[in-house]
């Protein structure tokens, strides 16, 4: 009896334990929210992105009632949500933005956005009443009603979350992964949400222009720069140092090429959205590549007296392609916000080719010096001094 009481005891244990950890994500979901209004609605669903969810109510003369919920991005951030009559993106959104005000009390203001820099302050082309707005347990709530159209069956929904307001102004949010995924449609007839691919295609893009860059300038370059200053120390190594550093740095510069490429599609694509120093950088490292690589065709022998001249401009164009590169990759990881294993991977790729260089620079220089020390004891006529 002992054994089966503690059996008992056990099974209870368990199944409060596993109630505790469910019970918090079946509250997550949008079925199981309470509006303290008690208002009530036909259709809700979980938003793919921003932790958010959209409760609607659509009547056959065309009114759509909406409680949009979601975290702001900071505790005295804002919450949006928007239908767009014209497009599936951001511009040309007709949007109802919900924020705090300095006495705390909270606010719906709809706006109009018509580039990615400003949104303006004013009254919508849908017609929309009942507008209200609520804060509880870290989240917003967004309550309106739109008229629109009876011949429509979908609408473009767009939200988005942001951190800061300033003067009573919501200022322009992140664009992370989550942020640029923040959109999709509104079925009314059937009561579904739908995402657009627009946005997936453009994330796809942004991760191969990533990954093109951090394998060209980030790592293959680097490994063309090691190639050149150490293997050429060796005799028995000439010329073939010369030719896998210039395979490697060629490479390096028709990937490059086709992630720049890449990067100005991206740019072309995403007009309002500036990320200066990584594409200052990006134009830089083209062009002294390209400089780089058209100079191998002008490389004087190795007797002519302008090659010392041509080395020192080939060593330092090199170099500072290296650091820029390298440079240029962790800012392009600080814009795409990958999984935190990618950055490290990274960084650690750069720390093995740095162990190596640092290796291969004391082997260089113990040769080097030996070389130097062999002939300082050898006289004029070729023999060893004692």
């Amino acid at each position: 009896m002992p054994a089966l009481h503690l059996r008992l005891v056990g099974l209870l244990l368990w199944f409060s334990v596993a109630g505790l950890i469910v019970l918090p994500a079946e509250a997550q979901t949008c079925a199981t929210r309470k509006f303290s209004n008690n208002k009530l609605f036909q259709h809700c669903s979980d938003l793919p992105t921003l932790s958010s969810s959209l409760h609607w109510t659509h009547d056959a003369d065309g009114s759509l009632s909406i409680a949009f919920v979601a975290p702001p991005a900071k505790s005295d951030g804002w919450i949006s949500w928007a239908i767009n009559p014209t497009g599936s993106g951001m511009i040309g959104a007709q949007s109802l933005i919900a924020f705090k005000q300095t006495d705390g009390s909270m606010t719906v203001r709809p706006y109009r956005l018509n580039n990615y820099q400003s949104v303006e302050q004013k009254n919508l082309t849908l017609e929309v009443s009942d507008m209200s707005a609520e804060s509880s347990g870290g989240q917003m709530m967004i309550f309106a009603t739109f008229r629109l159209p009876a011949n429509w069956t979908t609408v473009n929904q767009v939200w988005q979350v942001g951190s800061t307001v300033t003067d009573g102004r919501p200022i322009i949010h992140d664009t992370q992964t989550p942020n640029l995924n923040a959109k999709g449609t509104l079925d009314l007839v059937g009561g579904q949400t739908g995402t657009n691919t627009g946005g997936d295609s453009r994330i796809r893009k942004r991760n191969i222009h990533g990954i093109l860059n951090a394998v060209s300038w980030g790592i293959l370059f680097p490994v063309g720069v090691i190639l050149a200053r150490y293997l050429r120390t060796f005799e028995s190594a000439d010329p073939a140092w010369f030719y896998l550093h210039a395979g490697c740095q060629s490479s390096a510069y028709a990937i490059g090429v086709a992630g720049w490429a890449t990067g100005l599609q991206l740019g072309s694509k995403s007009k309002g959205i500036q990320y200066t120093t990584h594409r200052n950088i990006g134009i830089a490292l083209f062009s002294l590549a390209t400089v780089q690589i058209f100079a191998l065709f002008l490389r004087p022998k190795k007797e002519h007296k302008f090659r010392f001249y041509w080395n020192i401009y080939h060593h330092g164009v090199g170099y500072a392609i290296l650091i820029l590169g390298i440079l240029n990759v962790f800012k392009g990881l600080d814009i795409l916000d990958p999984a935190k294993k990618w950055k490290s991977a990274y960084i650690i790729v750069i720390a093995i080719l740095g162990g190596i260089a640092l290796f291969l620079e004391l082997i260089t220089w113990a040769v080097v010096l030996k070389r130097k020390s062999r002939k300082s004891t050898m006289p004029y006529n070729g023999q060893q001094t004692t």
